[in-house]
């Protein structure tokens, strides 16, 4: 009997160095200042996209087909446009990841929205009186 492979992981906290101390120093500044929950160490913004790639030799099969399979999560930071190529092995797991964080961002913009229906009403409500 064959052992199954063991599915790969992401481990945010494997980098080190100098850069990555700081960005953590940051992200748990700001769970800490605006209260929010610690599962947003394990989401990811932007989007997962599957592209087919031709790897110019001429007797490989995608000289031919639709290439071969390549993941790319792009994401914006400070304004500017990144894209990091994700191993196939991976694509589930961040592909999860990004769904999260769509959830987490769509349910802040849903509050914000129904602050500012709510100023709106208290407005109109206060001019009435």
């Amino acid at each position: 009997m064959t052992k199954p492979t063991p599915k790969l992981r992401v481990d945010f906290t494997a980098p080190r160095g100098p850069v990555a101390a700081r960005l953590r120093q940051q992200q748990h500044e700001l769970l800490r200042r605006f209260r929010l929950p610690a599962e947003l160490l394990e989401q990811l913004p932007g989007s997962l996209s599957l592209t087919h790639l031709r790897c110019g030799k001429p007797t490989c099969h995608c000289a031919r087909g639709e290439g071969h399979p390549a993941w790319h999560l792009t994401y914006t930071v400070g304004g500017r446009k990144q894209v990091l190529h994700i191993p196939t092995a991976l694509a589930e797991e961040i592909g999860h990841r990004v769904e999260a964080g769509h959830a987490v961002q769509d349910a802040v913009r849903d509050v914000l929205a129904a602050n500012a229906q709510l100023l709106k009403l208290a407005r109109q409500q206060q001019r009435r009186r």
